[in-house]
Order: C-alpha cells, then sequence, then structure tokens
C-alpha cells in the first residue's frame, strides 16, 4: 500500500469555508468535517507537532484520499456537514445515539381539520408540531386541546358539498358535547378554523394571546348579559391558565430561543435542547453523542445544536450557549448569560444535562462495571496530573503506642480496588522512639528495595497519609534508590485533605464530592486501619510477654513459645491441661494453671 502524499493533496485544497471528507484505501468514506478555512483545518491533521490521541492518529494513517467541498459562509458548512454525517455515517465520527421515533401533533390538511398524535410524520400539506421527547408532555397538550375546544374526531369527508346534501348525522360525540357537530352544518368553518388557530398559537407556546383572546370574549358576553358563554369561556380560561402556571419558568418576554449546555466525559457527551416561546417551554430533549476521536465540546455542541434544530424545525434567531462558540452568521445570535432570565434557562438546561448524565453513565457501568473503573483512573490521571493512569496505587501509614511497638502497614489498590492479598506489615528495625518521619522512611525503602531485587513492576501511584515531612522522608528513600522520577509521590494532610506534591510549596485542594479524593480517602482509611490492626495486636503480644515473663518458671524462651503457639492471651488462659503440655513440661504447665486459676 502507497504512502499517501498529504503536501501534494493540500495543495488542491483552498483557504475557505467547507466540509472535507477522507477515504481509506477501499474507497470508503471514513471521516467528515467542516472548517472556516480547508487548508489549515486538514493541514492540522498531519502537522508533526499536533498531539492527537490515538484514535486520530489511526485514522490519519488510513487516508488515502481527501475530497472537499467549498460553501459560501462557515454557517453552510455547518449544515452540510450534520447533513452528510447522518446521511454516511463514517466510522470515525460521532454517532448520535437516538434511535427513538418520537410523537408529533398535528394538525391535518383537511375541512374542520383534526388534531391528534402521529409517529409518522407524512408530507401531504398538514401541520406538525414537535417532536415531543416526553410523551406526557405530549399527551398533556392533547388533553388540554380536548378539555378546551370541541373538535370532531372522525375522518368523514366533511367537503362543503357532501355536508350541503346532508350525507351525515351528528354522533354520540355531539350528543356528549365533545363536538359541534360541523357534519350537519350546526358550526360553520370559519368558527371551527378560529378555534384551530388558537390551538396552533398553544402549540406555538403563544398560551399568553389565547388567554387575553378568551378574557375578551368574557368580558364582552358578560356586557350583553350572554351568561352562559361566559361561563363556558371562563371555564375554558381556568384550563389554559392552569397549563400555563405549569409551563411558564421565565419572563414571558423570552420567545422563540433555543437553549443548549453540554456535559461529557472521554467517551461520551450529553447535551440537552429547550425550546422556549413566550416564556414556556414547549419542547426539551436530551441526547447522547457516543464519541469517535477527541472532539471538543465545543465541535460537539455546535453539531447537537444543528441536528435540535432540524429535528424541531426551529426557526429561532437566537441561541443561548454555555460558552462562546466561534461559529459565525449573521442570521444567528449566540448568548452566553451572565445572569437574569436568560441565565435561569441556561442553568436548567445544566441540571438536565448532568442528571442524565449521571443517571446514564450509571445504567452503563451496572452492566459494565469497567467502565466505571477506567473513568474513575482516567479521571484520577487528569486531576493530579498523571503521566500514567494509576492502575497500581500503594498508600503507607504509621502506627505507635507511645514511642513503642511502631509499625508501618502498606495496603495496594489495583484497577481503584483494594488487592488484600498485597497488603503488608512492616516491623520497624531501625527507629528508636516515637519519630515518624524516620519510621516511614524506612518503611519505604524496604518496600521499593525488595520489589527492585525482585523486578516487580512498580506502582503509577504512591501516596504518603501525612503532610510535607512524611512526603520528604519517603522522597529520601525513593531517591537512595533511583526512582524518584519513575513513580508519582503525594501526600495527604488529615485536618483539611491537602494533597502536597514534592518540591511544591502549595497543596492542591480537590473538590469534597470529587471520585478521585474519595479513592485516596478510602486508600489512607483502609491503611490506618490496617495498620491500627496489627500494631495493636503487636502490643497486645508485647504486653501478654511481658505479663508471661513475670510468672516464676516461664522465661523468654517459653513466653515466645507460647505466643506463637496459641497466639493470644485468651486462648492461653482457657487453654486446657493437655494442649498446654505440647508447649511446656508437667512443671511449667502447673506453674502456669496455677497462675491464672488463683
Amino acid at each position: 500500500m502507497s504512502a499517501f502524499d498529504h503536501k501534494k493533496a493540500l495543495t488542491n485544497i483552498p483557504h475557505k469555508p467547507g466540509i472535507y471528507q477522507y477515504w481509506d484505501a477501499e474507497g470508503t468514506l471514513i471521516y467528515i468535517g467542516k472548517a472556516k478555512d480547508l487548508r489549515n483545518r486538514v493541514g492540522s491533521y498531519f502537522n508533526k507537532d499536533n498531539q492527537m490521541n490515538g484514535k486520530t492518529r489511526v485514522l490519519v494513517s488510513r487516508i488515502r484520499k481527501i475530497t472537499f467541498t467549498i460553501v459560501d459562509t462557515e454557517i453552510d458548512a455547518w449544515l452540510l456537514e450534520n447533513s452528510l454525517i447522518k446521511k454516511h455515517q463514517p466510522r470515525y465520527n460521532i454517532l448520535l445515539k437516538d434511535d427513538k421515533t418520537y410523537p408529533w401533533i398535528i394538525i391535518k390538511k383537511e375541512p374542520f381539520p383534526r388534531v391528534y398524535w402521529t409517529r409518522k410524520m407524512i408530507k401531504d400539506g398538514s401541520t406538525y408540531f414537535g417532536p415531543y421527547a416526553s410523551v406526557g408532555m405530549m399527551h398533556t397538550i392533547i388533553d388540554l386541546i380536548k378539555e378546551t375546544y370541541p373538535l370532531r374526531t372522525c375522518n368523514l369527508p366533511l367537503s362543503k358539498k357532501n355536508i350541503d346534501d346532508g350525507k351525515f348525522k351528528v354522533c354520540l360525540e355531539y350528543q356528549i358535547g365533545n363536538c359541534k357537530g360541523p357534519c350537519q352544518a350546526y358550526q360553520t368553518e370559519p368558527d371551527y378554523d378560529s378555534n384551530i388557530e388558537e390551538i396552533k398559537d398553544i402549540l406555538n407556546g403563544k398560551i399568553g394571546n389565547v388567554i387575553k383572546d378568551v378574557k375578551r370574549v368574557i368580558k364582552k358576553s358578560v356586557d350583553e348579559l350572554n351568561f352562559e358563554l361566559a361561563h363556558q369561556y371562563q371555564r375554558k380560561l381556568m384550563v389554559l391558565e392552569k397549563y400555563q402556571s405549569k409551563s411558564t419558568v421565565v419572563n414571558s418576554a423570552i420567545t422563540n430561543v433555543d437553549v443548549v449546555s453540554i456535559a461529557s466525559d472521554e467517551r461520551y457527551a450529553f447535551v440537552n435542547y429547550l425550546k422556549v416561546m413566550n416564556g414556556s417551554i414547549i419542547q426539551t430533549q436530551t441526547i447522547e453523542i457516543k464519541k469517535r476521536l477527541d472532539e471538543t465540546d465545543e465541535e460537539l455542541l455546535t453539531i447537537a445544536i444543528m441536528e435540535f434544530r432540524t429535528r424541531f424545525n426551529s426557526t429561532s434567531k437566537e441561541i443561548i450557549v454555555p460558552f462562546d462558540i466561534t461559529l459565525t452568521d449573521e442570521n444567528l445570535k449566540f448568548t452566553l448569560p451572565k445572569l437574569g432570565e436568560k441565565k435561569k434557562l441556561l442553568e436548567l438546561s445544566q441540571k438536565n444535562v448532568l442528571f442524565f448524565k449521571k443517571e446514564k453513565l450509571n445504567q452503563y457501568e451496572k452492566l459494565n462495571p469497567d467502565l466505571r473503573t477506567d473513568r474513575i483512573l482516567s479521571q484520577m490521571q487528569k486531576d493530579l496530573g498523571l503521566t500514567k493512569s494509576p492502575k497500581h496505587i500503594e498508600c503507607f501509614d504509621n502506627s505507635n503506642f507511645q514511642g513503642k511497638y511502631p509499625v508501618s502497614a502498606i495496603v495496594v489498590f489495583k484497577d481503584a480496588k483494594p488487592s488484600k492479598k498485597d497488603y503488608r506489615h512492616f516491623n520497624v528495625k531501625t527507629v528508636e522512639g516515637p519519630n515518624d518521619f524516620a519510621t516511614m522512611e524506612e518503611a519505604v525503602y524496604r518496600r521499593y528495595k525488595r520489589m527492585l531485587e525482585e523486578e516487580n513492576t512498580l506502582p503509577e501511584l504512591i501516596i504518603i497519609d501525612g503532610g510535607k515531612g512524611q512526603l520528604s522522608s519517603a522522597m529520601n528513600s525513593l531517591k537512595k534508590l533511583g526512582i524518584e522520577k519513575r513513580v508519582t509521590v503525594i501526600g495527604i494532610a488529615k485536618r483539611l485533605e491537602e494533597l502536597f506534591f514534592p518540591g511544591d510549596p502549595y497543596p492542591l485542594y480537590l473538590d469534597k464530592k470529587s471520585e478521585t479524593l474519595k479513592v485516596i480517602q478510602q486508600l489512607r482509611d483502609e491503611a490506618h486501619r490496617f495498620g491500627i490492626t496489627f500494631h495493636r495486636k503487636k502490643r497486645d503480644q508485647g504486653t501478654l510477654k511481658t505479663e508471661l515473663e513475670q510468672i516464676p518458671g516461664i522465661g523468654k524462651t517459653t513466653a515466645d513459645k507460647l505466643l506463637r503457639h496459641f497466639k493470644s492471651v485468651k486462648k492461653i488462659k482457657e487453654a486446657k491441661e493437655e494442649e498446654l503440655t505440647m508447649v511446656l513440661n508437667k512443671t511449667q504447665v502447673k506453674t502456669l494453671l496455677d497462675y491464672f486459676t488463683r
């Protein structure tokens, strides 16, 4: 397979806005992108200084042909890219995960139009509103329309000729008041159409206009002493105002605005969309995007905006966004609000997208626990600035009792979970008295000296329970072994959960809710628990040994033998004569039994 000459290909690509397409050796379209400047954007893929991720490098290695399409503006490139991605679904483009068919509310193109919901759009001149991501919201609106407006539900061909010829008779719906009987000319077409216009206003979010008209009719009816009509419209007003109170979230002056926000991680992005008309959210949806390359949030958001605007037939000239968008178009305004009602709308969208992200990731992680592990390790690598994913972490903790019985404990986490078979204890050999720094230095040195001798793989991260002093002691040992640059070491101070790095005078503070800090705290607490357990056992043995040595005829050697055999004071006291004779002679057994029974 011949190598691809990208320099030759670039000479044919102009400095103009447009879309570019990458093809592989088999002639398969593998990627589609947009650019404000085609040559600069395509050339960036082949720049040796470009820090590409693994997937992008694979994509570039497979390119054998580049084609492009020039457009007039960047917004045109945006539209064309979205259309082509949906049509061809290239392997390395993001995947919009949304295979649902959402419902629409249709006003049928016919005399005396019916209003109902459907999942199929047919280009027959009918008017469609939606789609509705929430089926519950769609049914709420349908129920509002049915309760407020008497419309026909039959599919009779109500042409003027058929009605004049008397081909139809009113049905039960007329008798119970759900229809005004247009099939027998009991309702005129202009009167019916006036209801349809009000329904269109409601579906477009202009419910305030409808309420004003209803109030006007009520006032006129009262003035004319037509109390029956006034009562009918008063009931309609109550239904409309009840619905409006549930749907209005901001100032009604905000009309025909789109709101978007994004939340992402290494694999997925989630984008929420709100459609606002006259202060009411009339449509909302959150979609999931599966990343294919190292796409930025801005790139993903612009693709999602185009998808939403196409899906919801949006004509809004303003889009509220969570960060600046470089896309420019004279007919479109991107707003990054700092305060006020628009800021509240953006916060509402962000709250929705974060909740959706959390729920989705929880679902995925229940089905595949490895996903959670990868996510946590990736987040730790990012938060702590590590060069490698911390798959192997070790944590040290020291314990002593008034300077006596000093011990050090090490716990090991692999793939963010405890690996208890790898836990170790150290009886401190070189330290006299309560010297926590020297104890830490000895434990770290002995641990990694042995690992080097046995040619074991060093951990990616070492955590020291303590502040700058303990951290400095640990670094002294690593420097003696010549491995201080091969591992990352941090210290955690208990008081404020500060994280210290060697040589950095300023601590790192992580969010108290961050998973990185939770894993570090779990390591620290586990090391403390493990160390205290061993320390208490050693202390108890020391106390018992001292007590045993006070018994006449039981010396140091005999006390050691008893402890090794019975493990604890309780078991020695409960031991029967036959069991004791396995360790002691008859004289020693009698002496011990007399001592514990007196």
